[in-house]
C-alpha cells in the first residue's frame, strides 16, 4: 500500500476532533509564485468514512466550489465518526484565468488521471492530487458544470470500471442523494460525445483504486446559482449521513433515478444567431425541432426536427454560433429505475 500524503496524515494523526487546512505544492511560475492545490479538512471524533468534495477540475466551474466550502464550513467535528475534505481547486491556473483549461499547457484535467509526476503542469497537479486520495478517500465526489455557453439542469455523470471492486449499484446509491435530473452512464471510449482519453477522468482512475466516485454537474459555468449551490449541500449532508459521518434524521434522496444510456451533441449546419425555442431538460419528441437559426441577411432556417424523442441536457444559451458549433446536448436512450440501496 502506498504511503499516506499529506491529508491522510493529518487525518491519522491522532484522534481528536479537529479542522485544519493547507496546500499541496506542485511547483512554481517563472517569479516565484507557487502552484499549489488547497484543501480542508474536518476529522471527526469517532472513526470513519472519509468523504471527499473535489471543485474545479475545469476553471469556469464554480458552483460546485462554493457549495463544498459552505459545507465543511458547517461541519462540528465533535459531531461527526469519520472525515470530510475538501479539494475546492483542482486546477488553480485555469481558475485564475477563468477559463476551462490550464492556459500553460492547455490539457484537459480531467483527462489526464492519475497524472505524471514528471510530466506537463497539469499532469503534475493531477499527480499531486491523486496521490492524495489513494488510500483515504472512501467516496469521491468529482464537481463540474456545464460549458459557460450552456443551460444546464443538474446531473450527474458516472462510469463502470470493469476491475474496480465498486459497483455501479453502489454509485448510483451514493448519487441519489443529489436528487439529479439525469444520472447518464459515460461510455468510457467516447463513443457519441466529444474525443478525448475518457479512461483519465479522476472519477474513472478513483474507481480503479476501489474508491466509490461519481461526477455532480451543477448547471452553468463562470456564474454562481444558489439553487444549485443548495441543492448540492443538501446532497452532501445526505451523502455524509448515509456513510455514516453525521447522524440525524435521515434527509430524503431521490426514489428513482432516470438512467441515461446514451447521448451526443447537435450541431449547427450554418452560422447565425441561435434562438432555441425549448428549455434545458425538456422532452423533445421526434419530428419536434429545437429553434432556428437567424441569419444576419435576415433568412431564419429551423434547426433540423429530432429524428426520435430526446431529453436535453444542455442546452446553448449564448446565440452566436457558427457552423459545427455546439447547441444542444441530448440524451438519446434512457431508463428509470428504483434508487439502489445504500450498501
Amino acid at each position: 500500500m502506498a504511503s499516506l500524503g499529506q491529508i491522510g496524515t493529518w487525518l491519522a494523526s491522532s484522534q481528536d476532533a479537529a479542522r485544519t487546512s493547507g496546500t499541496l505544492r506542485v511547483g512554481s511560475m517563472a517569479s516565484g509564485v507557487p502552484v499549489a492545490l488547497p484543501w480542508v479538512a474536518v476529522r471527526g471524533a469517532r472513526p470513519g468514512k472519509t468523504l471527499w468534495l473535489h471543485g474545479q477540475v475545469h476553471g469556469d466551474e464554480i458552483n460546485g466550489m462554493v457549495a463544498a466550502l459552505r459545507f465543511i464550513r458547517s461541519l462540528d467535528p465533535l459531531a461527526m465518526s469519520g472525515n470530510v475534505v475538501v479539494t475546492p481547486t483542482g486546477n488553480p491556473q485555469a481558475l485564475d484565468a477563468r477559463r476551462k483549461r490550464n492556459p500553460y499547457d492547455e490539457l484537459d484535467l480531467d483527462q489526464t488521471y492519475p497524472g505524471n509526476a514528471d510530466g506537463m503542469v497539469s499532469e503534475r497537479v493531477a499527480h499531486a492530487l491523486f496521490s492524495e486520495v489513494v488510500g483515504v478517500a472512501d467516496v469521491l465526489i468529482n464537481l463540474h458544470t456545464m460549458n459557460p455557453l450552456f443551460d444546464a439542469r443538474p446531473y450527474a455523470v458516472y462510469k463502470v470500471h470493469p476491475g474496480s471492486s465498486v459497483t455501479e449499484d453502489q454509485v448510483l446509491a451514493a448519487l441519489g442523494n443529489f436528487f439529479p435530473t439525469l444520472s447518464c452512464r459515460m461510455d468510457v471510449g467516447g463513443k457519441g460525445e466529444l474525443p478525448g482519453n475518457i479512461a483519465g477522468g479522476l472519477d474513472y482512475q478513483c474507481l480503479s483504486q476501489g474508491i466509490c466516485a461519481f461526477m455532480l454537474e451543477l448547471g452553468s459555468g463562470s456564474r454562481l446559482q444558489p439553487d444549485n449551490v443548495a441543492l448540492a449541500e443538501q446532497g452532501f449532508f445526505g451523502l455524509a449521513q448515509q456513510m455514516g459521518i453525521l447522524g440525524g434524521e435521515p434527509a430524503p434522496r431521490a426514489a428513482q433515478l432516470r438512467t441515461v444510456s446514451r447521448r451526443g451533441w447537435i450541431t449547427a449546419g450554418e452560422g447565425g444567431l441561435f434562438v432555441p425555442r425549448v428549455r434545458a431538460g425538456d422532452l423533445v419528441r421526434a419530428g419536434e425541432s429545437i429553434g432556428e437559426l437567424l441569419g444576419l441577411d435576415g433568412s431564419a432556417q429551423p434547426v433540423p426536427p429530432f429524428t426520435r424523442d430526446g431529453i436535453l441536457i444542455g442546452l446553448r444559451s449564448d446565440p452566436v454560433v457558427h457552423t459545427g458549433e455546439r447547441l444542444a446536448f441530448v440524451a438519446w436512450e434512457w431508463t428509470d429505475r428504483a434508487t439502489p440501496a445504500a450498501s
